[in-house]
């Protein structure tokens, strides 16, 4: 009996790494050893980066608050702990906007919490 290969699934697994490879430099987007250790790599890179995204805008966020702050003579751990204990419920995203986006919304706050 012959030996039996099911060349479809196997076309098509290939196809498919190929596809996620365009774009890619020289060797990278055509020849298949090569694409498949790039494209496991690049999924990789994107696996982790969608974890350290939310950490970078935390710390963007953290850093505009705290400049925010420093303008009325609060520093960031002063100011989040008055507005914790105030009660207000805005997440860093959003004061951040206003500290950077909208000066006066947050010079009220900050007259709020004191």
């Amino acid at each position: 009996m012959p030996r039996s290969v099911n060349n479809v699934a196997s076309r098509a697994r290939r196809k498919k790494v190929l596809e996620l490879a365009k774009g890619y430099f020289g060797r990278g987007k055509n020849v298949w050893t090569v694409a498949k250790n790039k494209v496991e790599k690049g999924l990789g890179y994107a696996y982790r980066d969608r974890k350290a995204k939310k950490r970078d805008f935390r710390s963007l966020w953290i850093a505009r608050i705290n400049a925010g702050a420093r303008i009325h003579g609060l520093s960031y751990s002063q100011f989040m702990g008055k507005i914790k204990t105030a009660g207000i419920e805005l997440n860093r995203k959003a004061l951040a906007d206003l500290a950077a986006n909208n000066p006066e919304a947050f010079a009220a706050i900050v007259k709020k919490i004191q």
